[in-house]
């Protein structure tokens, strides 16, 4: 039988151990379904794991690994979305090595990355499926791992024995980065960041005390995915429903379509997949669709846009989708991944703030239609951590409504960086100047924000501020603003950078045209004149070249993210110079 409620989760130090709880507990119970799209208009194929077949397959997984490596060493996971990669990444922590969340090769995009992260891993085991086993020898030749294809590992491999206990301080994976900012960096996740970690975001997100069903296409290697998706479910011993990132793209009424079948689902997914359905969902595939069984929709990412919730919600409210489900969240892969987020039940809060008290360092309120006012998103409190704002260069904690570095500080917050002593002990041994405003070590985010009437405010990343003649830009702020001053600019496909000048920092907006639009079509210079006079009345800045592009060339992180630091480097190495208009 499959009850809606299970029971209560007790406590233990591992994921394992929770798989085996649950097996034994409620052994036939649904624990991870997998829906495939194998074809354009499929509605879906669905595979299912019990909570039984999840502990045996993981056991059997584990007793391979670890016939093939010794204790703590690294097991990369490249296997596609699915059950497969679940069990792999459980299996190796059953084994009590290191698992190495990535992906298969064939990434669009990703192949210098996934190269470059498996020599900073050093893994012993590569681990993928058998569909994808040719591509992964291929890449792995010259490299001293050997390949083992999960689905090929029999069920008589399975060890009867319960999983080791693991020490909770021991790294249970490597999360890498997605690399927006820098070369990515692989963070030391342990057994006890990743069930606090899980068990804060159920907190959060009201899933501790209600069931709810997780339904996810974010990949598993991404640092959300994996915790929403797999960690947080295992933990209370909810069903998670899995989808491919690809088949959303393709038709994105897929998820919708998961989240109605499935009571009280939860979901997380970036800023742009809300617009996305918003704009492309049609009428009739809205048809039937009833999503007002909805328990949250988790909006987690750089910029978390408010006008985007108010155009989602206004598309499917005829669905019974209500505003009180939409979450904005914030967290990183150095805190495992979730540091605060807006309650569902809650409307959302949104805050327009003066433009230039926020350059200046200052939030202060402006009025909605000010045109020169900035429109935030509240990104709720803490889950079950401590955030101070601290000014980035005296590390002195600032008032409410003074805008600094977001510190944080929880049993969620990562062990550091593989191999990296020193940019560890930089990022996470902070300490603040006055130990009264919060005693211990800290990590620095990064990223900018403040907090107002208890909500956290995320205003952009430190390291890609503009500063121009002494007073702040943030890129995101500027890209929205060019991103509505043309319909020919393709939305959350731009990035807005600075580089050196004769006499001081130049600004540069790289943008993607839109694809239903050829750049035959498009009169550039009118554009170009329409763009800079947005940015000059709406943020009193001057645009020194504004690079109109194909749509795809803007380069993005793997988890979807526009890579402002690469988009620079290439701008700066001339690889747009075709496109340069100014």
């Amino acid at each position: 039988m499959d009850s809606r409620r299970p029971p209560l989760a007790p406590t233990f130090r591992s994921l394992p151990e929770y798989v085996r709880h649950w097996a034994e507990t409620t052994p036939d119970r649904r624990a991870f379904t997998f829906v495939d799209h194998p074809a354009p208009h499929s509605r879906g194929v669905h595979r299912t794991l019990t909570w039984r077949r999840l502990d045996l397959r993981m056991r059997a997984v584990a007793a391979r690994l670890a016939a093939e490596a010794e204790p703590g060493e690294r097991v990369a996971v490249l296997c596609p979305q699915g059950t497969e990669y679940v069990t792999a990444f459980l299996g190796a922590l059953a084994a009590g090595l290191i698992a190495v969340p990535l992906f298969p090769p064939g990434l669009p995009g990703q192949g210098d990355r996934l190269s470059a992260v498996l020599n900073n891993a050093g893994p012993a085991v590569v681990v993928t499926t058998g569909h994808a086993l040719a591509e992964v020898r291929e890449l792995c030749e010259g490299r001293a791992v050997k390949v083992v294809a999960v689905d090929e590992v029999p069920d008589a491999a399975a060890d009867d024995g319960r999983p080791p206990t693991p020490d909770d301080a021991a790294v249970a994976y490597l999360q890498y980065t997605s690399g927006s900012t820098r070369t990515p960096a692989g963070v030391e996740i342990t057994h006890a960041n990743v069930v606090a970690n899980a068990r804060q975001a159920l907190a959060a997100y009201r899933a501790d005390a209600h069931p709810v069903t997780c339904v996810g296409w974010l990949p598993l290697y991404h640092d959300m995915g994996l915790v929403l998706s797999v960690a947080a479910p295992v933990v209370r011993g909810l069903l998670s429903v899995l989808m491919d990132p690809v088949a959303f793209l393709h038709e994105p009424v897929r998820w919708l379509r998961l989240l109605a079948a499935h009571p009280r689902a939860l979901s997380a997914a970036p800023n742009f997949a809300y617009d996305y359905c918003a704009s492309t969902v049609t009428e009739a595939q809205k048809t039937g669709l009833r999503l007002d069984g909805v328990a949250a929709l988790i909006n987690g990412s750089e910029p978390v846009r408010p006008g985007t919730a108010d155009r989602f919600h206004a598309a499917f409210a005829a669905q019974g989708l209500v505003p009180e489900t939409h979450c904005p969240s914030y967290g990183l892969a150095e805190a495992t991944v979730f540091v605060s987020a807006a309650r569902p039940g809650e409307p959302p809060r949104g805050f327009a703030l003066d433009r230039d008290a926020l350059a200046a360092g200052k939030a202060l309120p402006a009025r909605p239609d000010d045109p020169r006012a900035v429109l935030l998103a509240g990104c709720g409190a803490p889950a079950g951590q401590r955030v101070r704002i601290a000014d980035p260069v005296s590390r002195a904690a600032l008032a409410e409504g003074e805008v600094g570095e977001i510190w944080v500080q929880g049993p969620n917050v990562g062990r550091g960086y593989r191999n990296q002593a020193r940019q560890t002990r930089r990022v996470f041994g902070a300490v603040l100047d006055d130990a009264t405003a919060g005693p211990g070590e800290w990590l620095r985010t990064g990223d900018l924000g403040t907090v107002l009437d208890g909500q956290l405010l995320v205003t952009g990343r430190l390291k890609d501020l503009i500063v121009v003649d002494g007073r702040n830009h943030y890129p995101q702020d500027v890209e929205a603003t060019v991103q509505d001053a043309h319909p020919a600019v393709r939305r959350d496909r731009l990035a807005a950078f600075a580089v050196p000048g004769g006499s001081g920092e130049r600004v540069v907006v790289v943008v993607e045209h839109v694809r239903t639009v050829p750049l035959a079509d498009i009169d550039v210079p009118a554009l170009v004149r329409t763009v800079r006079a947005a940015v000059s009345a709406r943020h009193g800045l001057r645009l020194s070249d504004v690079v109109l592009v194909p749509p795809g060339t803007v380069p993005r992180t793997s988890s979807g993210k526009v890579s402002r630091a690469l988009t620079r480097e290439r701008y700066v190495a001339g690889a747009y110079a075709v496109g340069v208009v100014g």
